[in-house]
């Protein structure tokens, strides 16, 4: 592997850590478990890129992702729901 892309796998690597979170921070389970399937999937997807240019357009397209991701949590923390039974709650000692 070039040095160039091993720069580049650990930058789209990053990308993918930040994601998720991102993803981790939706309030409602539904949400959170949906963005963390979408990140995972559509990197599984992607993951065999070779062409430089389609490794672009992957990248622009997940960092305009990762923006919204960052205002869909945080409205997501503006307006929370109960917690649903699959969720865990947290304990207060």
């Amino acid at each position: 592997m070039r040095t160039s892309e091993y720069a580049a796998n650990s930058t789209v690597l990053g990308l993918y850590k930040k994601m998720l979170e991102k993803a981790y921070k939706f309030d409602n389970y539904n949400f959170r478990e949906h963005a963390k399937r979408r990140i995972h999937d559509s990197f599984k997807q992607n993951k065999n890129l070779t062409k430089e240019e389609e490794i672009t357009s992957f990248y622009n397209e997940a960092i305009n992702d990762l923006a919204m991701l960052e205002r869909q949590a945080a409205i997501s923390q503006m307006y929370t729901f109960d917690k649903l039974v699959v969720e865990p709650l947290k304990k207060h000692h």
